[in-house]
C-alpha cells in the first residue's frame, strides 16, 4: 500500500478480507521510516478503532513508542528491552472494562538483527484445545482461570477467563505464557489446559506467521497471540515501533 493514513477502497477491502480469515492483516507501505504517529492512528480509525487504551507506559497521545529504554523506568518492562517476549495477547493484566480487543503495530525502524514477530490467530488455539479436551477449554472459560497479581503502585490483582466471548459472539483471548507473576486456578482441568497450550505453542503451531517488521510495515489485528524474538539494535538507528491498543474490535 502507498499510505496507511489514506487507504484506497481496494486496500481496505484486502485488509478486511484477511482479518475475516485470520483475525489479522500484515501490511507493507511506502511510508518507510516516516515517524508520523498519525500512521497507526489514522489506519485504526478507518476500521472503527477509536478507543485507545491510555496505559501509563503509553505516550501522552495514547500510542506507545516501543524502543529499548534500558536504565529508565520503562526499561523494567520487557517490551522496552531487547529480550524476547513469549506468547501472549495484549493487556492480559487489564481489568474487564479495559479489555484490549485490537491493536496496530507499526514499524518505523527495524532491528539490526533478530526481533522477528510471530503471530497466531487465537481462534486456532481455542479450536486445538477444544479438540484435545473440551473440559480443558471449559476450564479456561471460568471467571478465575487466570490471575495476574497486583503490582505495587501500578495495578490491582486481575482475575478472569482466558477465553471469553464479546457481545457480538467474537472470541477473545487473555493469555500469557510467562511462568512468573501469574496464578492459574488450581484444578486438574486448568492444569491440563495450561500444559497443552504451552506445549502446542512451543512446537511450531500450524498457521503461525513469522516475519521481521521493516520500516513502513505493520500489523492490524483483533489482539491475536504474538511473540517476539530477542534482537540487537544498531545504536545509530535503533528499533522503533508504534503500538496502539484499542477497546474496539476491527469492523467493516
Amino acid at each position: 500500500m502507498r499510505d496507511p493514513r489514506r487507504l484506497t477502497r481496494r486496500e481496505r477491502d484486502a485488509i478486511l478480507d484477511r482479518v475475516r480469515r485470520a483475525n489479522m492483516a500484515v501490511y507493507a507501505s511506502a511510508c518507510g521510516d516516516d515517524p508520523d504517529k498519525e500512521i497507526p492512528r489514522a489506519l485504526g480509525l478507518q476500521f472503527g478503532l477509536r478507543r485507545l487504551d491510555p496505559n501509563w507506559l503509553a505516550d501522552d497521545d495514547g500510542i506507545s513508542s516501543i524502543a529499548v529504554r534500558e536504565g529508565s523506568p520503562k526499561g523494567e518492562f520487557i517490551p522496552y528491552t531487547a529480550r524476547g517476549i513469549r506468547w501472549h495477547t495484549d493487556g492480559y493484566y487489564n481489568p474487564p472494562e479495559r479489555r484490549i480487543r485490537a491493536f496496530v503495530l507499526h514499524c518505523v525502524r527495524g532491528a539490526a538483527e533478530g526481533g522477528e514477530t510471530t503471530l497466531l490467530d487465537h481462534a486456532l488455539a481455542y479450536q486445538a484445545l477444544q479438540a484435545a479436551n473440551p473440559a480443558w477449554a471449559g476450564a479456561l472459560e471460568r471467571p478465575h482461570a487466570l490471575t495476574i497479581p497486583a503490582r505495587d503502585g501500578e495495578r490491582e490483582a486481575q482475575s478472569g477467563p482466558v477465553f471469553s466471548f464479546c457481545e457480538d459472539g467474537a472470541l477473545h483471548m487473555r493469555y500469557t505464557a510467562r511462568t512468573v507473576s501469574v496464578h492459574w486456578a488450581e484444578d486438574d482441568d486448568t492444569a491440563g489446559a495450561v500444559r497443552f497450550l504451552a506445549d502446542w505453542l512451543s512446537e511450531d503451531p500450524p498457521f503461525a506467521f513469522r516475519l521481521k517488521l521493516e520500516p513502513g510495515m505493520g500489523v492490524i489485528c483483533n489482539n491475536v497471540l504474538h511473540a517476539r524474538s530477542a534482537f540487537r539494535d544498531d545504536p545509530a538507528n535503533p528499533r522503533l515501533l508504534y503500538r496502539a491498543r484499542y477497546y474496539d474490535r476491527i469492523r467493516a
